[in-house]
Formats: C-alpha cells, structure tokens, sequence
C-alpha cells in the first residue's frame, strides 16, 4: 500500500483533499471508516491530546491498523494538536502515520524553534512519519461556540503571512503547513463560521510549495471549503460536527428501554457515517 505522504500527493495532483476526522471512541472510527470505504477514498484519523490521553495511544493505532490490515485500505493515524516534542515522540513510537506540532500560543520565533527541534526528532525515530506545523492561532476546542475564540486570528492584519510561512516552512522542513485563513476551531451557534480568505490560501501555497491543511472546517461552506482545496489544501479537518451529531443520536437511542450498547449505539455510528460521507463527497468533489 502507498503512504500517506503518496496519497497526500496524489490528493494535490487531482485538485482533491483528503478528509481528517477526530475519534474519541470505537463507534466514531467505525462510522468514519465506513463512509470512506462506501466511497472509495483515503481517510486520515486524528487524535488530539485529550482524544489520545481517553482512547490510548497503543490503543488508536491497533484500531486503525486492524481496519488497515483486514481490508488493505488507506486509513492513516494522525496525533492532532500535540504540543510538547514528549507526546510527539510517544505518537511517533507507538506508530502514527503523521503528527501535528502546535506551537501557535508560542511566539512566531519559539514556534520555529519548537516546530525544527520536532522535525529534527521525527526524523530520526521514523522519517516516514509526517510533521505537520500551525502558525496563527485560530482556537483550541472542537466544540459548538457562542462567539469567535478569543485570540483567535480571524481579521485581515492577524491571518497568516505568506512571507512569514515560508520563512517558517524553510526553516523548520515540516511537510505540511495549516496557516490561519479566517478558520476556527469548533463552529459558531446558530450560524455559518466567517467567510474563508481563499486568495491568502492561494498565495502561501504559491510561496512554500507544500501541502496546506485546512483546520476548523466544521461549520465552513462547502462553497469556501472546494475554493481553498482548489487554492492548495490538502487535507481538510473535521471534528465538531462529528460530535454533535454522535452526541445527537447517542441521547436518542439512549431514550428507550434497550440496555445492549450494541444496539442504542447503532444510530449514533450511524450518524457519524453520515457526516463523514457528507463532508467526504465536499472534499473529493463527488456529487
């Protein structure tokens, strides 16, 4: 099978993207793995902190390569939002695919400093593993908002810098940049998330010439999303509007008198499956 970085090629050569979908539990890889094998296209899993920490690391990637193995399908492991080089390196050795640094609450120097002491590592554990890097701080929780993150970069003067992202891909040699777009972690209550900055996507990827990643897309247009994968993204991240609809399912099938969690958590699989192939068809441009 090819690797990831492959398949992340491919994605860009094809004018695609690859969809990126956060777990916390066996029912939310089941209902993601399965929208990706009804369509036929690649998947990224992603665990951050919090995510790795409840699942267990070893834990995630057994899960991710039995479904790999029995099927022979390309469904990869990142570690999503890891922010010291100690949990990068416990990712790396219990065997992801790709790792996120997130320096962004750093400053732009230490994150440069942070991001090449990470890729330096990686390197030399396992230099098929991908190092991805932030730079511009769009928000640290996957949840439903009730306003913009505060620090978050989301008017003009705080976006990210194509002159200060390729100084940053030059200096650190991270294989894939997310920058700040007007993304956000989480979704807004009520309500789309800001419009997406497509010209600045443009114009870093025409600087750094590498793979761009979208952060924070629940709750972004499709419209916005096709635009910034036409501009150079890669790899588009969901993970909010995974929760709320497996929240959303879970109270329901929770509401009888079945007691066998292999039935009530039928629906909520179910309509995980149903968002991740909602968003799968976005990314990959199928309907």
């Amino acid at each position: 099978m090819k690797n990831l970085k492959t398949y992340i090629e491919e994605a860009r050569g094809r004018g695609i993207a690859i969809g990126h979908f956060n777990i916390s539990n066996w029912e939310n890889l089941k209902g993601i793995f399965e929208a990706a094998k009804k369509l036929q296209v690649p998947v990224i899993i992603g665990t951050a902190e919090g995510e790795q920490e409840y699942l267990g690391t070893r834990q995630a990637v057994a899960l991710v390569r039995s479904l790999r193995e029995q099927y022979d399908y390309p469904v990869f492991l990142n570690a999503d939002h890891t922010y010291s080089l100690e949990k990068v390196r416990e990712a790396v050795i219990a065997g992801y695919d790709a790792v996120i640094f997130d320096g962004t609450k750093l400053s732009f120097e230490d994150n440069i400093k942070e991001a090449k002491a990470c890729v330096d590592m990686v390197r030399k554990l396992n230099p098929d593993v991908l190092v991805e890097a932030e730079i511009g701080f769009i928000g640290s929780s996957s949840k439903v908002l009730d306003e913009i993150p505060k620090g978050a970069a989301i008017t003009e003067e705080m976006l990210t810098k194509p002159a200060e992202a390729l100084r940053f891909v030059k200096e650190t040699g991270v294989d894939l940049l997310a920058p700040a777009i007007g993304n956000i972690h989480g979704m807004l209550k009520g309500g789309k998330d800001p419009a997406l900055n497509i010209k600045l996507v443009q114009e870093i990827y025409d600087l750094v010439k590498v793979p761009l990643v979208l952060h924070g897309a629940s709750g972004n247009s499709a419209e916005d999303i096709q635009a910034c994968i036409k501009a150079g993204v890669a790899i588009v991240h969901i993970n909010t509007e995974i929760r709320v609809a497996y929240k959303q399912a879970l109270k329901a099938g929770l509401d009888t008198e079945e007691v066998a969690p292999y039935r009530y958590l039928k629906g909520a699989v179910a309509a995980v499956e149903k968002v991740t192939e909602e968003k799968l068809k976005i990314f990959n441009f199928l309907g």
